[in-house]
């Protein structure tokens, strides 16, 4: 069996009419590339960790997850191989939008700030500092345009998808957010930002797609090192976008001389934010 879509971390493969199986491989890109290297147990990592928010968050609103056991997966799929990182999902009528909720200042927000721009509509007043948490959560929308986000705002989405779906979305985020931000502080973590996705199913609800809360869909700090006014170190790949940045020649990346200390740390980094979350 041949997958239909390969992307940077996730391979997608059509098994029914009704439903896709998600496989999400170790593999890892930076600086608009994928790179030569592979993260181990990064795409079990992953699975592991938006399935644990799946079920955590049902109460919310309806998730594509249909099933994570490997017995239960098409034959082609019962080997190690695939163990622990697969799962069925229901197919869906995926929205042309992801929604990025933010609640601190930083990334795209923090530079907007700087300059007295808004981001998406949102126009933030008062003296914030980096990383400082804002006084409520704002959401971002941005869509695919040529394989690159673009921000639109929230009249932008509605005049694409509906008033009343959009008002669903946003509600349906900021309490995702709220939710999940609590539970991950009672683990000594700070979730700083994450981007949501989602589709209509046949019966045209609304369901929670792709991958939730992980430290490829999230900003992830520790409450421990965490200082406002200070860029906070994430649980993500940023020590390899560090290296890469910070080691050029000629102007060019550096894609296949990253140190393996620098893989060994990340794996680490990623193997950590599962300990802290689920375990």
């Amino acid at each position: 069996m041949k997958p239909i879509h390969i992307g940077n971390v996730h391979e997608i493969y059509d098994i029914s009419s009704e439903h896709f199986v998600i496989v999400k491989t170790d593999r890892i890109s930076a600086c608009g590339s994928l790179l030569p290297i592979q993260i181990k147990n990064k795409g079990k990592i992953l699975n592991t960790i938006s399935n644990f928010w799946f079920n955590k968050t049902k109460n919310i609103v309806i998730n594509h997850l249909v099933d994570d056991k490997i017995e239960n997966m098409p034959d082609f799929f019962q080997n190690e191989s695939f163990k622990d990182r697969s799962i069925i999902v229901e197919k869906l009528d995926i929205l042309p939008f992801e929604f990025i909720v933010r609640g601190y200042m930083f990334g795209r927000m923090w530079k907007a700030y700087k300059k007295g721009d808004g981001l998406c509509g949102n126009i933030l007043s008062g003296d914030y500092k980096l990383a400082q948490k804002l006084k409520v959560p704002i959401i971002t929308p941005t869509t695919k345009c040529g394989g690159h986000d673009e921000n639109v705002d929230i009249k932008f989405v509605e005049s694409h998808i509906g008033i009343e779906l959009t008002k669903q979305i946003i509600e349906v985020c900021l309490n995702l957010y709220e939710e999940c931000s609590k539970y991950a502080l009672s683990k000594g973590l700070i979730i700083a930002d994450t981007k949501l996705e989602f589709g209509l199913n046949r019966q045209k609800q609304l369901v929670l797609a792709d991958e939730i809360f992980t430290p490829d869909s999230s900003r992830f700090w520790d409450i421990s090192d965490y200082e406002i006014g200070i860029s906070p170190k994430s649980y993500d790949k940023q020590l390899i976008r560090d290296w890469l940045l910070n080691n050029k020649i000629n102007d060019k990346f550096q894609f296949d001389k990253i140190p393996k200390n620098i893989v060994i740390q990340t794996e680490q980094i990623y193997n950590e934010c599962l300990i802290k979350l689920v375990n």
